[in-house]
Formats: C-alpha cells, sequence, structure tokens
C-alpha cells in the first residue's frame, strides 16, 4: 500500500516521498509535507535552473539561491525560470 502525505503544494493527499529528499531535518520536514509529485516537479524546475544559469553546487551562493527558489516552488509562489525553456506540448 502506498503511503500518502497531505501535500503543501497541491494542498491535498498525494503519494508520499519513500525517503527524505535532503539531509538533516529540512529533508524529514520535506518527506513530511511534500508530495512525490511536487517532489519530481521540483527537480525537473531544479536541474533547467542548474543548468540554464550555470549555478555551482560547490558554490553556497548558488545553494541557498536554489533553497531559496525551493520554497517559493512549494509555496505556489512565483520562481525564476530558465531562459528560453519551452515546456514540451501535451
Amino acid at each position: 500500500m502506498t503511503q500518502t502525505v497531505f501535500c503543501r503544494k497541491y494542498q491535498e493527499e498525494l503519494e508520499a516521498l519513500p525517503f527524505p529528499p535532503l539531509p538533516g531535518e529540512k529533508g524529514r520536514e520535506i518527506q513530511a509535507n511534500v508530495s512525490k509529485r511536487a517532489w519530481e516537479e521540483w527537480q525537473a524546475l531544479q536541474t533547467r535552473l542548474i543548468n540554464e544559469k550555470h549555478l555551482n553546487m560547490l558554490d553556497p551562493t548558488d545553494r541557498a539561491y536554489l533553497m531559496e527558489q525551493l520554497e517559493r516552488f512549494l509555496n505556489n509562489e512565483e520562481t525564476d525560470q530558465a531562459e528560453g525553456y519551452v515546456p514540451p506540448e501535451r
């Protein structure tokens, strides 16, 4: 049976993450409050931001920027987008 979580992004019960996606308290908080669907969508946005903005994950400033974008994404606030990105047609 699949575990569910009340997703803070979508405000509904959705499939839960199987394990914390980040180390420490932040990872446990995300696992308890963010759905697998929302996390997968965040990972896609995060990848585009890292690639298009040439972020360096060894740079604390770039990591802080991504964490800020993560919070904005999960709170349904406007996030930065990769310039020139065109979502695939459905």
